[in-house]
């Protein structure tokens, strides 16, 4: 750090000795490459006694009130002007006719009321001019002729009522967030080539269909903080949006129909629009989405929305103001970030089980019912002689509470072991329990062991019943000793509107046959059971999460983990090596260290030497060392550090031009196979 420091305070001790040399103003700091910094120096007017090579001028933050022509008469090559965070209010006609050769011009978040006719006069190669953050009243209609090579408008924060006709034939982005102009139409934004539009706050009801069929280039729309109740249909149609921002509008509720053309977003603002929840599928529809923010909703965190938080996570999508997207319902997640929520954390539908001598009884109980059903159905139970009382004794591997006695509501599931020797419960199309026995078992609970004959038809069991299971079957793929890979895309595309999968499985091989269950989002196409039993026969069935178990019948599998393999360490020998090899082995680390250690010395010699001829080469920005400006735009105060690297000249139909001034880097291109600049 004390070696930075002082290389530091030898470079400024250069530039300044050169400003000296050359005619720098006293207040000012200049550079060879032409990039002046006059920066925070509470001056009253332009400097005198500018060099005539000066390209970059910076002089934000200081008193200037006033502009006069003279000024600027010996800067013929100037191609950026920075008078931002300044005092003027008033641009004097022509003031700017002798910069030609300028291409940036900030003005933002000065006291400039009116724009007049000739303000900009002369600046016909302009490619930026930032003029927000001003108290502007009125822009004459003629005051933006002759700056057709515009690629930048920036007018936000300002009080202008009347917006002029623009005819920019090659602007990319225009920004009039926050004015009280009425909604901009197609005669109104003659730009035919604009990628970027951004009319925040400027409390519109709807949008002009003729301004957004004229616009078919946009890339960028920003209609946050306005009055938009509903989706407009041209907007559904903007098949080209990548960057969207919806936020702080009265939407209330959002329909999967009005986003499905646009799948090319890849951020996407909903901030602020009253939502509770999202539409199912919705975020489906979006494969390039990187960014998205939904913050300040009152999220209703029951089981709908218990998929988001694992969509996030699995799409790696960065969702932006996490802290700020909490539930407002139930209570019970009151305050809770919806990102950090767990499945368990929405309340959805657990199994609950009440055995008792005269009956076995299953459902599916939500969290606080509010509702009965009156539908009950009873199942026989199987044999008291082939249940143990092991397995009804022990508690089942998912939640259980008890029913109160008497408690009426039953939904069609089945209940754990009712099917014995691995055989496979389920309804039929009346509502009847059926058990799908083995090709080794029989009986109406596949209670009977019979190799020798084949088994007889349950009574149960339906030719129609077993040819609806057929078409909707699982595989698997990838099995190992401990874990299972199921294959579910034949059974998911056989209900495309199917909310999720339960999966229930159990080892036919060991004792303990308690079926496992786990619920799947629908959009898993795969899913790998772990933990099991190597050398062990599995049974696999997949029902449609959230529906009667009787309205789909579930479909099963059986497959066998692989055997368990134990490895042994490979011997190593730990044999001494023989007496004469110990010196030569010295040896070689000996003249092995010596040549490391001639290397460091070199390479340290050579630094050396080196590090002096950077010293007097390297050429830090005074802007480093001088200060920094704290941007207003869009109302937030950051740093902001001037452009001051030769960055490679970009080309736009035949006329080069160079990065905006608020960036500090050379600018990149946010549309492939097109030389634009980055403005996003």
């Amino acid at each position: 750090m004390r070696l930075l420091f002082s290389l530091s305070h030898l470079i400024l001790f250069q530039l300044l000795c050169w400003s000296l040399s050359n005619g720098c103003p006293q207040n000012c700091t200049c550079s060879p490459d032409g990039y002046n910094f006059c920066i925070n120096r509470k001056l009253d007017n332009i400097p005198q006694g500018l060099p005539s090579n000066t390209k970059k001028l910076y002089l934000f933050q200081n008193n200037i009130n006033t502009l006069q022509q003279q000024g600027f008469v010996q800067l013929g090559e100037l191609r950026l002007l920075d008078l931002s965070q300044n005092v003027l209010s008033e641009i004097p006609d022509r003031v700017f006719s002798s910069l030609s050769s300028l291409h940036n011009l900030d003005l933002s978040s000065n006291r400039i009321t009116h724009i007049y006719k000739d303000s900009f006069t002369g600046l016909v190669n302009l490619e930026r001019l930032y003029l927000y953050n001003n108290i502007i009243q009125s822009i004459h209609p003629a005051a933006f002729e002759g700056l057709e090579n515009l690629l930048e408008l920036k007018l936000q924060g300002n009080q202008i009522s009347v917006l002029p006709a623009l005819a920019l034939p090659k602007l990319l982005l225009l920004d009039l967030s926050h004015n009280t102009i009425p909604p901009p139409g197609p005669d109104d934004l003659q730009t035919p080539h604009l990628e970027s539009l951004k009319i925040a706050g400027l409390r519109l009801s709807s949008l002009d269909e003729g301004l957004l069929k004229s616009l078919a280039n946009l890339h960028v729309l920003d209609v946050s903080q306005n009055q938009l109740v509903g989706i407009q249909s041209t907007l559904k149609a903007m098949t080209g949006l990548q960057r969207l921002n919806l936020a702080g509008n009265p939407l209330g509720s959002l329909s999967k129909e009005d986003f499905e053309n646009l799948s090319n977003l890849v951020e996407l603002d909903l901030s602020n629009l009253n939502l509770q929840g999202f539409p199912e599928g919705f975020f489906t529809i979006f494969p390039k989405l990187e960014t998205l923010a939904v913050a300040e909703n009152p999220f209703n965190c029951i089981c709908p929305l218990a998929l988001f938080p694992a969509w996030v996570m699995d799409s790696k999508v960065q969702l932006l103001r996490m802290e700020e997207t909490r539930c407002h319902f139930p209570p019970i997640n009151s305050g809770k970030v919806l990102a950090k929520l767990e499945h368990k954390d929405f309340g959805c539908p657990t199994m609950t089980i009440e055995l008792t001598s005269a009956r076995t009884r299953t459902t599916n109980k939500p969290s606080n019912p509010t509702t009965q059903s009156s539908t009950t159905h009873a199942i026989p139970p199987p044999p008291q002689s082939e249940v143990h009382s092991t397995e009804l004794d022990s508690h089942p591997p998912f939640q259980t509470t008890p029913l109160p006695t008497n408690f009426k509501e039953e939904v069609l599931m089945c209940p754990p072991n009712i099917c014995l020797n691995g055989g496979t419960c389920m309804f039929d199309s009346n509502g009847k329990m059926i058990c799908l026995c083995p090709p080794h078992t029989s009986g109406p609970y596949c209670e009977s062991q019979n190799e020798a004959q084949p088994p007889p038809a349950s009574p149960r069991i339906s030719i129609e019943t077993i040819a609806t299971v057929q078409p909707k079957t699982i595989s698997s793929h990838h099995v190992t000793s401990t874990s299972i890979t199921l294959d579910l895309h034949r059974y998911i595309e056989s209900r495309p509107h199917i909310r999720g999968i339960r999966l229930t499985y159990k080892n036919l091989s060991g004792p303990d046959r308690r079926p496992m269950q786990l619920n799947v989002p629908a959009f898993y196409h795969e899913y790998t059971l772990r933990g099991l039993q190597p050398n062990s026969t599995y049974s696999v069935c997949a029902s449609p999460l959230g529906e009667p178990t009787h309205a789909s019948i579930a479909a099963c599998m059986e497959t066998h983990t692989a055997e368990s393999r134990t490895y042994h360490e490979p011997t190593v020998d730990k044999t001494e090596p023989s007496s004469p090899l110990i010196p030569i082995m010295v040896a070689v680390a000996v003249v092995i260290i010596a040549a490391v250690v001639a290397t460091v010395l070199i390479i340290h010699c050579r630094k050396k030497s080196k590090a002096a001829v950077d010293l007097h080469l390297h050429e830090t920005s005074p802007l480093e060392l001088e200060g920094v400006k704290a941007s207003l735009e869009n109302g937030v105060t950051h740093t902001k550090q001037p452009d001051i690297t030769n960055c490679p000249h970009l080309v736009l139909n035949g006329l080069d031009y160079e990065a905006p001034l608020i960036q500090g880097q050379c600018p990149s291109n946010n549309n492939v196979g097109g030389m634009k600049p980055s403005y996003m």
